[in-house]
This record gives structure tokens, C-alpha cells and sequence, in this order.
């Protein structure tokens, strides 16, 4: 029992806590900050891709916290982890001090561990628990 109480609040704290800091950079992207068009460019990015991946991020971290909907979740875990590998890779690539590219691993990490950690309430059921199955 005591086990999932501890599952439970630390499914909620890691998944706030990455909720939030991808609303957050969500939010600066759609600012379109001289920093974060700075950095675009240096990375070989247009710039638009700032407004895409913030409008992501924003619905991405919205969905992660919701209730229900279980495939936008996984959709949006999915998402997550493509635009935190994406970003790591992209700094190595281009150099970037080792902290720019740990940064979004450590996101990843955290993204991660909020799908693992997720109740049953919060995954997809699988056919053979669903109770509206299509026969084939």
C-alpha cells in the first residue's frame, strides 16, 4: 500500500515539474525571445520552428496533466521525448557547451519516469482489456 501512495506523489511531482518547465519553454518560444532566435539560428533552424514546437510543448504538457484521454498522452510522451533527443543532438552538433546538451537529457529523464510512473488510470488498455473490441 505504501508502495503506490509513494508511486502516486512521485508520479505527480516529476510530472509537474516536467509539465511545467515544457510549458514554461513552451511560452519562450512562442515569445520569440532574442535568445531563443539567437539560438535557432545558430543551430541551423528557421525560425519558425520556435512557434511550432512551442504550440507543442504548451498542448503537450497540457495533456500530460489532464484527466483522461490516454492515446493524446502517449502521443504527447511521444512527442517529448523526439523534441528533448532533438535538442540534446542538435547542441552536440553544433558544439555546444556540455551543460546545453545535458540540460534536455535531464528533461528526458524526467518525461520518462512521469510515463512510467503513470496509474493505470493514465495508460492506454490494451484489446484484451478494452471493453468495445472491433472482431476481425
Amino acid at each position: 500500500m505504501r508502495n503506490v501512495k509513494t508511486n502516486h506523489y512521485t508520479y505527480w511531482i516529476i510530472t509537474i515539474i516536467s509539465a511545467g518547465l515544457l510549458f514554461m519553454g513552451g511560452l519562450l518560444f512562442l515569445a520569440h525571445g532574442e535568445g531563443q532566435v539567437e539560438e535557432f539560428k545558430e543551430l541551423g533552424f528557421p525560425t519558425y520552428f520556435l512557434t511550432l514546437l512551442g504550440i507543442g510543448r504548451i498542448l503537450g504538457a497540457i495533456v500530460i496533466v489532464i484527466p483522461r484521454f490516454p492515446r493524446l498522452k502517449e502521443w504527447a510522451y511521444a512527442g517529448f521525448v523526439i523534441d528533448l533527443i532533438s535538442a540534446s543532438s542538435s547542441h552536440m552538433y553544433a558544439g555546444h557547451e556540455m551543460f546545453e546538451i545535458v540540460f534536455p537529457l535531464i528533461g528526458l529523464v524526467m518525461v520518462l519516469a512521469s510515463w512510467v510512473l503513470r496509474p493505470p488510470s493514465r495508460k492506454l488498455k490494451s484489446e484484451s482489456e478494452s471493453r468495445f473490441t472491433l472482431p476481425y
